[in-house]
């Protein structure tokens, strides 16, 4: 397999202050041990990783921005569903 063959990974960190990992871009490499490898040496140079994801970016499903109206669109007749229905019950702590 040719260098212009190898499929593209995306890279996510998780750095030492945060608690999510964020992508930090993509690179080629033949396989995922290697991309893992790649990865460590372009996206944490200066030691602020401590966990890094690679993900095929084939291997990625998304959902369409252009659709991000009705796709995110809150359910009618259903707002039992956000925090802001629900009020503080007296008497409960720590609420």
């Amino acid at each position: 397999m040719s260098q212009s063959n190898w499929p593209l990974w995306e890279v996510f960190v998780r750095s030492s202050r945060g608690l999510s990992h964020v992508h930090a871009g993509s690179l080629h490499a033949p396989d995922a041990e290697m991309a893992v490898r790649n990865a460590r040496d372009l996206y944490t140079r200066r030691n602020e990783g401590v966990s890094l994801w690679v993900v095929k970016s084939s291997d990625i499903i998304s959902s369409d921005p252009d659709e991000k109206d009705a796709f995110f669109e809150s359910p009618q007749g259903k707002d039992y569903r956000h925090a802001t229905y629900y009020k503080a019950s007296e008497g409960v702590k720590h609420l």
